[in-house]
């Protein structure tokens, strides 16, 4: 049989005569979500450098105690609490890399915007953003290697360390550019903020609208899962604020530092599974950081709620709070 007629892609049916595999289109949809998600998240992130004070920032370096409890919880604690809860629920190895993911991501916008209404700490909330978004670049390999190593050496599964590293690697372009923005047009970077925000919201519809057409095994999740998904943030804000106060910072600090070490950057972990791993290995892990963005916002949202609540108790009422309120009443 002659076959060197043939591409090295067909199935031969006869001599010349070839067949070639049937393209499976849910590959090209993923090419293209991967695609999109990619421009969407590099907006997200240049949005993000846009809300860097540069002055305010190089003062909290120099001062970096606050950042320093943010940075032990959040490549500290998250990634341990990550590897507890997967070898404590015994869930498959490339379920545990989803959350060991999620626990290695750095804090996104939307701390930011929840430690505003929290009347927290604004200028540590976004140090402390940016500061764990630059550092993830070594620290999520690392922490991925620490964690995942008793399911590497066993041959369960194996990590690409070079899509993660270059999914890292261009997130620090968007920044450094917002960054520049924010220094040369504040008024122009104000509106970009806004965009972004908008933005990061519409990226969560989208991943979770497509990722469940082109996915659709990644919708039947064992309870397991869901259970890991509510304990993990709650874990994460308890411990954060927990450690802020063990290191005698105040109640603004420790509330700060409770958002940015639960509140991940659910948007990132969805665009790394996404870039990394294969369609079957996605059916199984692709929910999870939407499962995790769920229950992240919902307890968020009480925290604030209950912060709110308190707020407007008579005698109680906090300079933020008063200053939204007289907003109110001149408009």
């Amino acid at each position: 049989m002659d076959t060197s007629a043939c591409s090295s892609n067909a199935t031969i049916c006869n001599g010349t005569s070839c067949v070639l595999h049937e393209k499976n289109p849910n590959e090209t949809l993923s090419v293209i979500l991967s695609t999109v998600i990619t421009i969407m998240l590099a907006l997200v992130m240049f949005s993000m450098g846009c809300n860097v004070d540069l002055p305010k920032f190089i003062s909290h370096i120099k001062k970096p105690w606050g950042i320093f409890v943010g940075f032990l919880c959040q490549f500290g604690i998250m990634p341990l609490t990550g590897f507890l809860l997967s070898v404590a629920f015994d869930i498959l190895p490339i379920q545990a890399v989803a959350v060991l993911i999620i626990g290695c991501c750095p804090g996104g916008t939307a701390s930011n915007i929840l430690t505003y209404w929290s009347d927290g700490d604004m200028d540590l909330s976004i140090s402390m953003t940016t500061c764990s978004t630059m550092l993830a670049l070594g620290m999520m390999p690392l922490c991925l290697y620490i964690y995942t190593k008793m399911w590497t050496d066993s041959g369960s599964i194996r990590i690409p360390y070079d899509s993660l590293g270059i999914s890292l690697v261009a997130l620090v372009i968007p920044i450094s550019v917002g960054i520049v923005v924010k220094q040369k047009w504040p008024k122009k970077a104000q509106i970009i903020l806004k965009i972004g925000s908008i933005t990061g919201l519409i990226l969560i519809v989208v991943i979770a609208v497509t990722g469940g057409i082109l996915y659709q095994g990644s919708w039947i999740i064992r309870p397991k899962l869901w259970i890991i998904g509510t304990m993990f943030p709650l874990i994460g804000y308890s411990m954060g604020f927990f450690l802020a106060w063990i290191a005698g910072q105040n109640w603004q600090r420790c509330r700060t530092v409770s958002l940015e070490t639960g509140m991940q950057n659910t948007q990132l972990c969805s665009t790394i599974i996404q870039l990394s791993f294969s369609i079957e290995e996605l059916n199984h892990i692709f929910t999870f950081p939407l499962i995790y963005s769920i229950f992240q916002l919902g307890m968020a949202g009480i925290l604030v709620g209950s912060k709110y609540v308190k707020d407007i108790l008579p005698g109680n009422q906090s300079c933020v709070y008063k200053y939204k309120l007289n907003k109110i009443n001149e408009e």
